[in-house]
C-alpha cells in the first residue's frame, strides 16, 4: 500500500492516476490537464523532453550510478564545472546530495562545523518565520557513532524572525556571537504559503552577515532557475552556501547540490581529518542526474529561458493583478508563481476536482491557490488555469 505525503490516509480523495505526459500536458485515462504547478515546481522544462529523455538515455549505456566514495566520473566532474561556470561569485564547491532537504542539512552542517573548525562555540541557526526547508527530522540524533557526528554534538538552537529590517538588526545586535548561520528562501517563501518579501531585508542581511562573520545560505531548491523572475536570488546578493535542487534536474530525477564559496571550503580544508566534512548520501553525483542537470542548464540557456518567464508574470499580472473577491486576502505575484490567498481555508474546499473537470490540475493547500507552471507553458494554457481560478470564486462564499 501506497503512503501518500500530507495526507491523512483514512479520508484520502483517490489521487488522479496519471497514465503519460507530455509539455505542460498530464493525462489521465478520461482528462487532459495543464499542470499549473510543475509536479511540486521542477518541472521547468515540460514533460516527455526528447533532450533530457536523451541525456538520460546515453548516460544509462554507460552506467547509471557509482558511488562517490573513492570513484568519480565525468558526469559530475562536468556538471561541478559548469555550475562554478554558471552561478555567481565564488560559489565554486559543490556538494551533491539526493533531495533538496538533504541539500539543506548539508548545509547546516557545515555552516555549524565552519565554526566548530575555526574553533567557536556557535549553536544557533537564524531562520524566517514561516519557513520551509524540508521535512528531514532528527536523523543524525538517532544515529550512534561518534566517528561522524563528534562536531555536531552541540545542542542546535533556532531562532525565527519576520522578515521585517528591525527585527533582523535586533537579532543580530542580542545574539550575533552565537549565530552560526542565517537561512532564509530568499524573496519567495514557498511551502510557507507563498509568502514574499523585498530584496532590501536580504541586502541588509548580506552586510550584518559579514560585519559579525555569520553564514548566510540561500535556499534556493524552490526559487532557482528562474522562479522569482531571476536566474537566482544569489544574483542580486551573494550568499555563502547555495542551495539547488528541484528544476536542476527537470524534474527528471531527484538530485540537489549545496555550493559553498571558498571562505567555507578553507575552513574544512586541512590535514586533520576530523576537520572533514562527515557525509556522504549514497546517490549523490548520481551519473543519470548529472547528465540530465547539465542538458537542462544548456536548454535554460539557449531558449532565453528568463525572457519566458518574464512573459509568464507579464501575463500574470495581466490576468491576475486585479482580481479580487471577498473571499481572497490577497494576490500575490512574482516571476513564474502567483498566489491567491483566502480568508479561510475552507474556501478553497473542492477546487481540486473543480479545476480536475475543466482540465487544469491544482493542488492548494491551506489558504494558497497557486501556479508554479512550467516555463514552455503557453499563453492560452497560462489563462486557462488563471480562468480556471477566476471562475471558482463566481460562487458565492
Amino acid at each position: 500500500m501506497i503512503w501518500y505525503p500530507y495526507q491523512q490516509m483514512k479520508t484520502l480523495r483517490p489521487p488522479y492516476k496519471i497514465v503519460d505526459a507530455d509539455g505542460v500536458y498530464l493525462y489521465t485515462q478520461d482528462q487532459k490537464l495543464i499542470d499549473s504547478v510543475s509536479s511540486w515546481w521542477c518541472t521547468i522544462h515540460g514533460y516527455k523532453n526528447p533532450e533530457l529523455t536523451a541525456a538520460i538515455q546515453e548516460q544509462a549505456g554507460r552506467f547509471c550510478h557509482v558511488m562517490l566514495g573513492g570513484l568519480t566520473h565525468e558526469p559530475v566532474q562536468r556538471l561541478a564545472k559548469k555550475l562554478e561556470e554558471f552561478l555567481p561569485g565564488d560559489l565554486d564547491y559543490c556538494f551533491f546530495s539526493d533531495s533538496g532537504s538533504v541539500a539543506v542539512e548539508v548545509a547546516l552542517k557545515m555552516a555549524l562545523q565552519y565554526n566548530t573548525n575555526l574553533g567557536r562555540r556557535r549553536p544557533t541557526v537564524l531562520a524566517l518565520e514561516h519557513a520551509y526547508h524540508g521535512d528531514t527530522f532528527r536523523a543524525m540524533e538517532v544515529g550512534d557513532d561518534e566517528d561522524y557526528h563528534f562536531a555536531f554534538e552541540q545542542k542546535r538552537d533556532v531562532v525565527h524572525i519576520p522578515t521585517e529590517l528591525s527585527a533582523l538588526e535586533d537579532v543580530f545586535e542580542r545574539c550575533h556571537d552565537q549565530l552560526n548561520c542565517l537561512i532564509v528562501e530568499p524573496l519567495l517563501q514557498g511551502a510557507g504559503g507563498m509568502r514574499m518579501y523585498d530584496i532590501s531585508f536580504l541586502k541588509r542581511a548580506r552586510q550584518l552577515c559579514d560585519q559579525y562573520d555569520v553564514l548566510l545560505i540561500f535556499d534556493e531548491v524552490a526559487t532557482g532557475f528562474g522562479r522569482t523572475g531571476n536566474r537566482f536570488v544569489a544574483d542580486l546578493v551573494l550568499p555563502d552556501i547555495l542551495v539547488l535542487g528541484k528544476a536542476l534536474t527537470g524534474g527528471c530525477i531527484g538530485h540537489a547540490v549545496t555550493v559553498a564559496n571558498r571562505k567555507v571550503y578553507q575552513a574544512f580544508y586541512s590535514d586533520d581529518d576530523r576537520m572533514a566534512l562527515m557525509h556522504g548520501p549514497t546517490f549523490m553525483g548520481n551519473a543519470l542526474a548529472c547528465a540530465v542537470a547539465l542538458k537542462g542548464i544548456e536548454i535554460f540557456e539557449r531558449e532565453n529561458y528568463m525572457e519566458k518567464i518574464r512573459h509568464i508574470e507579464e501575463i500574470s499580472r495581466r490576468e491576475m493583478g486585479g482580481f479580487s473577491d471577498p473571499c481572497i486576502q490577497e494576490v500575490r505575484i512574482m516571476g513564474g508563481c502567483t498566489c491567491v490567498e483566502v480568508i479561510d481555508s475552507s474556501v478553497l474546499d473542492g477546487f481540486q476536482q473543480f479545476a480536475y473537470e475543466r482540465g487544469v490540475f491544482s493542488r492548494p493547500f491551506l489558504k494558497y491557490m497557486y501556479s508554479m507552471v512550467p516555463y514552455i507553458i503557453q499563453e492560452e494554457e497560462l489563462v486557462k488555469i488563471f480562468d480556471t481560478m477566476k471562475a471558482w470564486f463566481h460562487r458565492p462564499c
